[in-house]
This record gives structure tokens, sequence and C-alpha cells, in this order.
């Protein structure tokens, strides 16, 4: 009987050598919650660019991602900026819109970007209808009221094949708060 158990613990501590060993060799890629950001389309759908641009300009971040624990947990799965005056919102990447309508309390906007990259923008009404494509840029809509931003605020969120990641990653830094004479 001693014998068997001490082969048990001994195949059981193997198996144990073995995982550690696999799991170390895994690149780290894998171990990130996060799924791989893309580099983001060109405006002119050629070769890749750096990065994004803003939505609207001038603006505030009122309130950064916060990533959930897991798929089904609280977070907040976006930025929200606040417009500093000008309320047209522009596309932050070419595309092709997949939806312009009301959902329950608030108008949204979802942009298409291809390789499972896809923008959804709200509160914002717009004229497009699914299926028109934008270049970077490009007027979209305007920015409205409702949702869970206050108003004056847009919501701006990225999914990567159906995952929502950090939009930042894409914008690259907030610009500088530049602040003005008051009178």
């Amino acid at each position: 009987m001693f014998l068997r158990g001490t082969r048990i613990r001994a195949a059981r501590r193997a198996a144990g050598v073995v995982l550690a060993v696999a799991v170390a060799l895994l690149p780290t890629s894998t171990w990130s919650r996060d799924p791989p950001v893309p580099t983001p389309p060109a405006p002119d759908g050629g070769a890749t660019s750096s990065r994004w641009s803003w939505p609207l300009e001038p603006f505030s971040l009122e309130r950064p991602f916060e990533a959930p624990a897991h798929r089904y947990a609280s977070g907040h799965r976006g930025v929200d900026v606040r417009a500093m005056g000008v309320l047209t919102v522009r596309a932050p990447a070419g595309g092709v819109v997949a939806f312009a309508g009301r959902v329950v309390d608030r108008d949204v906007l979802t942009i298409d970007h291809g390789g499972g990259l896809v923008t959804t923008l709200e509160p914002v009404t717009s004229a497009l209808s699914p299926g028109e494509p934008v270049a970077a840029g490009d007027t979209v809509g305007k920015l409205s009221v409702g949702g869970h931003t206050e108003p004056g605020a847009l919501h701006i969120g990225v999914r990567m094949d159906g995952e929502y990641i950090n939009p930042m990653t894409l914008f690259g830094e907030v610009p500088r708060a530049v602040l003005l004479p008051c009178c």
C-alpha cells in the first residue's frame, strides 16, 4: 500500500512539473485578459496608421475605461468624453456603418472597421444607414442626449472580435489640457 501511494504522489508531482513548464513556455500574450489590440486602418484604406482620431474635438475626458473582472461583471466598457462646444461627431477611423438608430432611450451609431474591430458611439443622432461607408474624420452625426452619459457627453465603446477593449489604446493619449485666460 505504501509503495502505491508513493507512486501516485510521484505521478502527481511529475504532472505538476509538466504543467508548470507548459505554462511557462506559453507566450505572455495568452495570459492577458485583454485581446490583442490591432493597428487601426488608415483613412485611405491602405497602409495602417498609428492611431485613430477623436470623434469629438475639443473635449475633456469624463470617465475612463474600467475593465470588468469577467465577461458578465460590472465595469465601464468604453470612455466618456465631454464636448467642449462642438457637437459634431466624426468617424474615428474608416469603416462601414453597421447600425444607426434608437436603442431604448438613446440614439446609437455603430461602425464596423473590419478585422473584428467595431466602434459604438452614443448618444449620436445620425442620418447614415447601415452599409454606408465612412472615412476617418467624416461627420457621422450630432451628439444627442440619453443613455448613461450626462448631456453633452459621448460614450465611445470599441469591441475586438466581440470583446470590449480600452479605446484609449487606439486613440493614443488624451490631448493635453490648455488653460486659457478667463477674462
